[in-house]
């Protein structure tokens, strides 16, 4: 009798179909990368998490290698969209002010998703370490664009030359502000450290 009826909800399960199952296997794979590491993420460990068997995860990817990478570009892109509120965006000669709206962006992207950044910053699985710097590769392609004209605004010397760097500098710094929030050391709101790193990468690009 209570077997029958341990097996019932999974059973359930299965009825939801690939397409709506899709999102929870792949939340379920999150939380068990974040708490355990991401060696740890196997289609029997989700299936365990979301209580079902593992034809149902099965039916929602084929093997353990396309789950990691639906995981990993699913969870670059919602990164990737705080990067990029991170650029100025309201004019070509931005101000201290655009940096400041744009890494307070940022930082409230990453704040009301944190297990993103730990999934996408922590040790690549081998079975897909080709995936892990890749959204990081577009968030540099897409602040160089960004920062092309605004340099040539500011009528920076030899800016060309200085932008790969520069580059670096504004994207690494975006990186170190997201590890200071999510230490809890400062007791920075995102608000107030946005503002804090906004304002100081502003003024060393605005003196390159």
């Amino acid at each position: 009798m209570g077997s029958r009826s341990a097996v019932r909800p999974r059973q359930r399960a299965q009825h939801l179909g690939p397409e709506r199952r899709r999102p929870q296997v792949l939340d379920a794979a999150l939380r068990i990368a974040v708490e355990d590491g991401i060696a740890a993420v196997t289609v029997a460990a989700v299936a365990e998490r979301m209580n079902v068997t593992r034809p149902v995860v099965y039916a929602c990817f084929a093997d353990r290698v396309e789950l990691l990478e639906a995981l990993i570009r699913r969870e670059e892109r919602v990164l990737l969209d705080g990067i990029v509120a991170a650029l100025p965006r309201r004019r070509v000669e931005a101000d201290e002010e655009v940096f400041v709206e744009g890494f307070r962006a940022l930082l409230e992207t990453v704040a009301a998703r944190p297990d993103t950044w730990k999934l996408l910053s922590g040790n690549p699985d081998p079975a897909v370490v080709h995936s892990f710097g890749r959204g990081r590769q577009v968030a540099l392609e897409r602040c160089t664009r960004r920062l092309r004209p605004t340099l040539r605004a500011w009528g920076i010397a030899d800016a060309e030359r200085k932008l790969p760097a520069l580059v670096e500098l504004w994207v690494s710094a975006g990186e170190g502000a997201v590890r200071t929030l999510l230490s809890g050391e400062g007791d920075w709101t995102p608000e107030d450290l946005g503002a804090f790193v906004g304002a100081a990468v502003y003024r060393a690009l605005r003196g390159a």
